[in-house]
């Protein structure tokens, strides 16, 4: 069984680290930071000691697990690995530096990842002199938790490298879909609807962000609304996402970010870690009710559903991904209530097309242009998985 190296012992980092070892695999995990170091081994011993006490798994396995993995400072412990993963910061420059260097260290056969979200993988690569064995293995916060791993080949990517390391993730007990190298991949780029089309509609005064939420998880089903939501991960996050996807597709209007994002961005008005986004979560306040009208929530939970099924039949259109994996990645890497796709079947392709092009009739911006695909389905009286 290989040697797995982690670049990175954040959230996400740790996170990997941890799935490998839990997999048997022996893994290096590397900081130049030891304060990181520590307070990452801290918190796997944390985790450890609640699984225990949950019964999910024994005191040997627990144990077993933490002694799978060595924790260092320098590259240099990558010397014997066969698979390394990077899980740093998502600035493209500093990945080309660090990849380079880490190229220096591990074998000539050694698989090259990176977990970004948004960048793109082909640029990354080019910094090293191998690149075919680079690929992109990007996975969903918290790694131990979320079952889908998306794989994304470079175009320098070689098949027997991108087959080896979908192999691997696999064993790892993980859901692989494969995706085209693309801004945002599969899921963060079909996901931005949720969260622009809910902005846009607060910030046109369709409704607040208690009864956006409220229509978009009671009527729509998604277990978590859109505000809550940019809550959670970080407006500081979720924003910076949002607005490279939209630079990286060369400033097209379905991918435009919020100024009301921003400027809570701006504020520090991150969410949940800093006490107050959307909603304040300082000690004593309360969530504002939401407006429990039907005919305006369900008006709320359609615009959203329809944007984004628009978004995914356009990644079907582009060959981001097969129908099947489409489906896969938004159900199990963000836990949607329903495939996109599928939704459109329920839905009725034509009365998608009827309501982006009233949307369209409306707006006349880019933003709700229809997807050619669509169009051409409802035409010939297609369905999708047929």
């Amino acid at each position: 069984m290989i040697k797995v190296g982690v670049l990175g012992s954040g959230s996400m980092g740790s996170g990997i680290a941890q799935v490998a070892a839990t997999a048997g695999h022996d893994v290096v995990l590397v900081d130049n930071n030891p304060d990181a170091l520590n307070n990452a081994k801290s918190k796997l011993t944390k985790i450890m000691n609640r699984l225990v006490e949950k019964g999910r798994i024994d005191e040997q396995t627990a144990a077993d697990i933490q002694g799978r993995i060595s924790y260092e400072t320098e590259m240099d412990a990558f010397a014997s690995c066969g698979l390394v993963i990077e899980a740093i910061i998502e600035d493209l420059g500093i990945k080309k530096t660090v990849f380079a260097k880490m190229e220096e260290a591990v074998p000539a056969d050694c698989i090259i990842a990176s977990n970004t979200s948004s960048l793109s993988i082909s640029a990354i690569g080019s910094a090293l002199n191998n690149p075919e064995r680079f690929v992109g293995i990007h996975f969903f916060n918290p790694a131990p938790l979320m079952k889908l791993v998306e794989i994304i080949p470079a175009l320098q990517t070689t098949d027997a490298y991108l087959n080896t390391a979908k192999e691997t993730i696999d064993s790892w007990g993980k859901l692989t879909v494969l995706a085209k190298d693309t801004p945002g991949f599969i899921v963060n780029r079909i996901a931005r609807p949720f969260y622009s089309e809910a902005l846009r509609m607060y910030d046109e005064g369709v409704a607040d962000f208690a009864t956006i939420d409220w229509a978009l998880t009671e009527i729509a089903g998604f277990r978590m609304g859109p505000f809550t939501l940019m809550d959670y991960i970080g407006n500081d996050i979720n924003y910076k996402v949002t607005e490279t996807v939209y630079t990286s597709f060369f400033y097209d209007g379905r991918f435009m970010p919020s100024f009301t994002q921003k400027r809570l961005a701006d504020s520090g008005y991150y969410g949940r870690k800093a006490g107050k986004g959307f909603f304040d979560y300082s000690e004593g306040a309360e969530i504002p009710a939401p407006n429990k009208d039907m005919q305006l929530g369900q008006m709320i939970a359609d615009r959203v559903v329809v944007m984004l099924i628009n978004l995914a039949a356009d990644a079907l259109f582009m060959n981001v991904a097969n129908e099947t994996d489409i489906d896969l990645a938004m159900t199990k890497g963000v836990n949607y209530p329903k495939g996109l796709l599928a939704w459109a079947n329920e839905i009725g392709i034509q009365n998608c097309v009827d309501q982006m092009d009233a949307l369209y009739d409306e707006y006349r911006e880019e933003r709700y242009r229809c997807c050619p695909l669509l169009r051409r389905m409802a035409k010939n009286g297609q369905t999708f998985f047929n």
